[in-house]
């Protein structure tokens, strides 16, 4: 028999040198981030100053999110330079903006467009709104774009010129609704979906129940659609100054518009009257030198990031910090217990309400919900920690954002006063519940489940059983529970009774200015209203925002601190730069990568109680 020995150790001193050699690269790396920051520090006065005369750059990157979605912050570093997975806080735009439109150094405000992967209806009004009051201080907008999409556009409208490049165009083609249905597919697959709900409007299940749209949930959709491309095109007809119904034609008729001009999409453009000038890359650049301040032939202009860095060192908050409106995000679906950013944990934002009514600095709370909804156990928690905010005096007002719905409504119910956009999605004040059973399935293959229990409902859960008479009316009376305990605690919020709020709920969804008429909502407005309704029910004529966050550990903190000041220095440094023609990158970030890449691979194992150790290169 072999003795196995000299290899077994053989590979765990070479794991051991293999972790060494990573720890080894992690420290050069953290030394080499330090005095990339120091160098950044010194010379942060002389880096990337704001032009005395020239524009505001606003190139926004990615989805346009009300919170960021948690990345670790070492795979962060690395990935630095992609564009992939990027994510702007419609915040900083709008701050940006706002700042932008007081700021004598700010001549034109510079929109492009082209790396915006998307946004709601209602986020894109938000910024509609501050491109509106930048509009009023007569600087100019210029809005400039190889291609424009449906969102895309809607921002360029608010533009004093757009320009198109010859090959572009702008596609608008209408908002739709569309699902696939499964009835069919899961009768050949002998899979029952049991189901369990309250209301004729929860149409989240009705893809399991038929093979197709019921006549109910088709003429609600086609409200709430409606409302939308309503809102969306009256706003764009209006700024364009356009007659009613133009984008309707134009999407209508796109196929026979194209064809008349032999598939040239920018000059269809500018025939109908959404963009006013065509011209290349290089024409945009020589536009943009001959209009815009600059020195040595080429315009000044300054990034949105680069921009916020200088205004808010510039003006560090000088108001009462002992009076705080705290604004909170809750973004994404609601899951019990910790989650990231990105999602909402039950027990991570009922802390963060714990910690705010522990601080006596704070005297209004904003919440900001972005949310279709998720877990009823996890939005209970929530709004049980909400209410106990309130009652120790802290008035609590909801911003809504693009959704509010369901679980997303559920803790917003009690709240003393909710504003929503007008484009808001809200309602769907529902409950349902789907077991899925695949007796039958097992049984064409010859599988059966059999056996005995204590008890006539023991294993009732088994999906290789079908559900008893007695389980399905177990499930429905939870599930009818939830609905009663839904309905009552928004007519306790809105002061009304659970019959009248039965007839708006049952799963219906509302915009914004549906949800104002039936009362789910006590006035239309954006974020920056709800801090003023805050500040207006806490008495508060000087007070301080303060965003508050889950906390991180002390080594995200660390890690994500050194990665802004990194990313910050080598922009000023110009070794990585933000622009229309160019992608951040640096032979820095590159061999950061390098470094790192055992470290994080090691990290990945998300090993925390030490139970695996595995080796990547070490022989088998």
């Amino acid at each position: 028999m072999t003795d196995k020995k000299p290899g077994l150790i053989r590979r765990i001193f070479t794991f051991i040198g293999s972790a060494l050699t990573a720890v080894r690269h992690a420290f050069s790396f953290l030394i080499l981030v330090v005095v990339i920051s120091v160098i950044g520090g010194m010379f942060a006065e002389n880096l990337k100053p704001v032009p005395t005369e020239g524009a505001l750059y606003l190139a926004p990157q990615g989805l346009l999110v009300d919170q960021k979605s948690y990345v670790d912050p070492l795979a962060q570093i690395l990935s630095q330079g992609s564009q992939q997975g990027n994510e702007t806080l419609v915040r900083d735009i709008i701050e940006a903006i706002d700042t932008a439109k007081d700021d004598n150094r700010i001549t034109h405000l510079l929109l492009d467009t082209d790396y915006m992967a998307g946004a709601s209806l209602s986020k894109l009004q938000e910024i509609g709104s501050a491109l509106r009051r930048f509009k009023a201080t007569d600087k100019p907008i210029i809005a400039v774009a190889d291609y424009f999409t449906q969102s895309q556009y809607f921002l360029a409208a608010h533009a004093d010129e757009i320009i198109l490049n010859p090959l572009g165009g702008v596609m608008i083609t209408g908002f739709g609704s569309y699902r696939s249905y499964f009835k069919d597919a899961l009768d050949k697959l002998k899979i029952t979906m049991n189901i369990f709900r309250v209301g004729d409007y929860k149409s989240a299940v009705e893809p399991l129940m038929g093979n197709s749209m019921s006549s109910q949930v088709r003429n609600d959709t086609g409200v709430l659609l409606n409302d939308l491309w309503q809102s969306y095109t009256s706003e764009i007809e209006s700024l364009r100054d356009l007659d009613a119904g133009t984008l309707n034609k134009y999407a209508n008729q796109l196929h026979t518009s194209l064809e008349e001009y032999k598939g040239d999409s920018a000059a269809l453009s500018k025939a109908v009257g959404l963009v006013d000038t065509i011209t290349s890359r290089s024409g945009i650049q020589r536009y943009l030198n001959a209009n815009i301040a600059g020195e040595d032939g080429d315009f000044n202009s300054i990034d949105m990031n680069s921009y916020l860095s200088n205004t808010r060192l510039a003006n560090r908050e000088t108001s009462n910090a002992q009076n705080q409106i705290a604004i909170v995000v809750a973004s994404g679906s609601i899951m019990d217990g910790q989650q990231p950013e990105g999602s909402i944990g039950g027990d991570t934002l009922a802390s963060i309400f714990e910690e705010l009514r522990e601080d006596d600095n704070v005297k209004a709370v904003v919440l900001r919900i972005d949310s279709g909804g998720g877990s009823a156990f996890a939005s209970e928690i929530i709004r049980d920690s909400i209410n106990a905010t309130q009652d120790k005096g802290i008035p609590v007002v909801v911003s809504m954002g693009s959704v509010a719905a369901s679980g997303g409504y559920w803790i917003a119910a009690e709240v003393d006063r909710i504003l929503a956009m007008p484009t808001t999605i809200t309602g769907s004040i529902g409950v349902f519940g789907i077991v899925p059973t695949i007796d039958q399935s097992l049984a064409t293959l010859g599988i059966y489940s059999d056996g005995v229990g204590t008890t006539d409902i023991a294993a009732m859960m088994e999906l290789d059983r079908p559900l008893t008479q007695q389980t399905k009316l177990i499930i429905q009376a939870g599930v009818d529970n939830i609905y009663t305990r839904f309905i009552t605690l928004v007519a306790n919020g809105r002061n009304s009774t659970p019959e009248a709020i039965h007839e708006i709920a049952q799963g219906r969804v509302w915009t914004g200015n549906q949800a104002l008429a039936n009362g789910l909502v006590d006035q239309l407005g954006d974020l920056n209203d709800a801090i003023l309704v805050a500040a207006e029910i806490a008495d508060l004529d000087d007070y301080q925002i303060d965003y508050r966050r889950k906390e991180m550990s002390p080594f995200e903190t660390l890690i994500t601190e050194l990665n802004g000041n990194v990313v910050g220095s080598l922009q000023g440094l110009g070794l990585a730069s933000v622009s229309n023609y160019s992608t951040p990158d640096s032979s820095l970030l590159r061999y950061a990568k390098k470094v790192l890449e055992p470290l994080t691979f090691i990290n990945a194992l998300n090993d925390p109680k030490d139970i695996y150790l595995y080796c990547e290169k070490c022989p088998l």
